[in-house]
């Protein structure tokens, strides 16, 4: 098992969170002021300043003591969730002063902010290495054999087929077979293969299979009990277009994963304690950064867009939460009273911490010290 120096742990916690949390709210910073939106407050987490000054629009820029999150608020705000204050007198440069369209995309930029950090990575990638491909796509995937009490064998798969879909969804490479398998555990799944110049679709059930890394984490993937032949992996040279359509399929691919993690979480599939809070993502940032730089930035690119999907949902206090109330607003023609939004904030807020609490129990209790 791999030993990780302890510094490493908090300084790439900081340096993944900190970059991302800033630029997810320089993007609302910056759409409310090209609506011409004043901000009294711009804060780097949470809690009480350590560090801070004040520019010449009157906006205090801060760092605050704790390092979760962080936020922007408006002038017109009697929070940093945002909630009207009912005491200020209504200005111009108010945000609640704003046509609906504006307080949406300024709301929205924030998420938007993290999903283009996360395609703007992969695309990198991909400009610089190119995309990986087999040399030789006619042996990759061709099942060379089968594991004890493989579900595939007993589905009615043979040696010499070649697996060229999963679900529909067109498999190219074993790197591609894996991501398609992988995030399905005891999960039905239609596989087609090539046998002979037909194509073949089975229907096969996954089996769980526990894996441990190099640091002692413990994931759970879907596997059919194949052993399929692989070829060398070379990277084709790819143009600035071809990189961004690649970065957003790679980008539209992970937030797939995420929903379907949570899916199975909330189904009872997966356990509850694959899900992570700070301390895993302190861990795990760590561990990525131990490995060099290439594997940090990809978890970063992973990190922004769980910023970004956690954001959007529909919880008060939340990105999501604004843009709901928006939608009703846009249906109703007329804003919800300024009594039930702060009850919903309340509400928000609360479920925030909960949610917040619960999964630092779960990251607390996968501690060594207390036998995972």
């Amino acid at each position: 098992m791999q030993s990780v120096p302890l510094w490493i742990y908090p300084l790439a916690f900081l340096l993944v969170l900190g970059p991302l949390v800033t630029l997810h709210e320089l993007g609302h910073y910056l759409v409310g002021r090209f609506f011409g939106v004043g901000a009294e407050a711009f804060s780097v987490g949470f809690g009480k300043e350590l560090a801070g000054f004040t520019d010449k629009r009157g906006t205090r820029w801060k760092l605050s003591a704790i390092p979760i999150g962080g936020y922007v608020q408006f002038k017109g705000d009697m929070n940093p969730a945002s909630v009207p204050d009912p005491e200020h007198p209504p200005q111009p440069d108010d945000f609640h002063s704003k046509p609906l369209w504006q307080k949406a995309l300024i709301v929205a930029a924030g998420p938007f902010a993290n999903i283009l950090i996360a395609v703007s990575i992969f695309a990198a990638f991909f400009m610089v290495l190119g995309e990986p491909v087999p040399s030789d796509a006619s042996q990759e995937n061709v099942i060379a054999g089968f594991s004890e009490e493989s579900p595939a064998q007993a589905a009615g798969l043979r040696e010499g087929d070649r697996v060229v879909a999963v679900e529909g969804e067109t498999v190219r490479s074993v790197r591609e077979l894996i991501m398609e398998i992988a995030p399905y555990p005891n999960t039905e799944l239609d596989i087609t293969v090539d046998r002979d110049g037909e194509e073949v679709t089975v229907a096969i059930i996954t089996q769980a299979d526990e894996r441990t890394d190099d640091f002692g984490n413990k994931a759970v993937y879907g596997v059919i009990g194949i052993y399929p032949g692989r070829s060398e992996e070379e990277y084709r040279e790819v143009g600035p277009v071809e990189s961004l359509n690649l970065a957003v399929d790679a980008s539209v691919g992970t937030v797939d994963i995420i929903v379907t993690g949570i899916g199975q979480i909330l189904s009872g599939k997966r356990s509850v304690q694959e899900l992570g809070g700070p301390i895993t993502i302190a861990k795990v940032s760590g561990e990525q950064l131990s490995l060099g730089w290439l594997p940090f930035v990809t978890f970063a690119a992973l990190i922004s867009l769980n910023l970004a999907f956690i954001n959007l949902l529909p919880i008060p206090a939340l990105d999501g939460g604004h843009l709901a109330f928006y939608a009703v607003e846009a249906i109703r023609r007329k804003p919800a009273s300024a009594r039930s939004m702060e009850w919903a904030y309340r509400v928000g807020i609360a479920t925030v911490l909960a949610l917040m609490l619960f999964v630092t129990v779960i990251d607390i209790a996968k501690l060594p010290f207390f036998g995972s």
